[in-house]
């Protein structure tokens, strides 16, 4: 009988280090799963829910090996320790790959006319000033020379300009923009820079706030009839993670079903 091609073939991520924020929960939470067991090491980022980090490290860890850690920081506070020196302390390494997935969402869905000053700051706070700084880290942080990768998570909303989102949508919209010049500034460094934009996703943060009818109407709105899953992002998420996904740069992948 052949040997396993799996006994002699590393897997794609095979001792890479990830840094992956608002990764207690989630979509998030699925795609430090989804690049462990491509065979990177992980850094969980979360801000406040440290049983939820804690489970997710639980399932990514072994008796005989440390493959995940946990570390608690606001990202959108500069001041705050640093994940990325969590990381290389940890693993022994530099990061490899960065996965900017924390973000927040006003569930009152109010509309520009009704948005309070205090819930645009704390919406920019963490998705514009928070991706922000972590992308600047990682742009000088991140192993040069090939495998880099920066990856932040967005939202098809951007292309879709639905009402409610006005604050939410700038934010990421923000990020998108970085994210393209990104790329271009991280010329000859062998980095990759990307944004991955899902549609309505069936999360904790996508069901706050909203009525039994707002949910069925999201679901039709998608040809394939349906919520996205967490599952249906994180292939996307570990494409552009490993080396087959090089050729793909300065991008913004809606993953949506035919949402927009």
């Amino acid at each position: 009988m052949a040997e396993s091609s799996t006994s002699t073939n590393p897997l794609p991520l095979q001792d890479r280090v990830a840094v992956v924020t608002g990764a207690s929960r989630g979509i998030g939470r699925a795609i430090a799963l989804h690049l462990a067991s491509l065979g990177a090491k992980l850094l969980i980022n979360y801000a406040s829910n440290s049983a939820e980090a804690h489970s997710v490290a639980a399932q990514i860890n072994t008796p005989s090996a440390l493959r995940a850690v946990t570390f608690q920081a606001d990202i959108s506070n500069p001041d705050q320790s640093n994940p990325f020196d969590a990381a290389e302390s940890a693993f022994n390494s530099p990061v490899h790959i960065f996965v900017n997935s924390a973000g927040i969402l006003d569930p009152k869905y109010p509309t520009l006319a009704d948005s309070t000053l205090e819930d645009f700051d704390r919406t920019f706070s963490v998705n514009a000033r928070g991706a922000f700084l972590c992308c600047r880290e990682a742009a000088n942080r991140i192993k040069r020379g090939g495998g880099g990768r920066i990856i932040c998570l967005t939202t098809s909303l951007v292309a879709s300009l639905r009402p409610g989102y006005g604050a939410y949508i700038a934010s990421k919209a923000a990020v998108e923009a970085m994210v393209k010049i990104l790329a271009k500034e991280l010329k000859g460094t062998g980095i990759t820079a990307n944004a991955v934009a899902p549609g309505p996703v069936a999360t904790e943060m996508f069901y706050a706030g909203k009525t039994e009818e707002m949910i069925k109407k999201a679901a039709e709105e998608c040809p394939l009839g349906r919520l996205g899953q967490t599952d249906d992002v994180v292939p996307v998420v570990g494409f552009l993670a490993s080396d087959a996904g090089e050729w793909v740069n300065g991008q913004i992948i809606r993953v949506n079903g035919g949402y927009v």
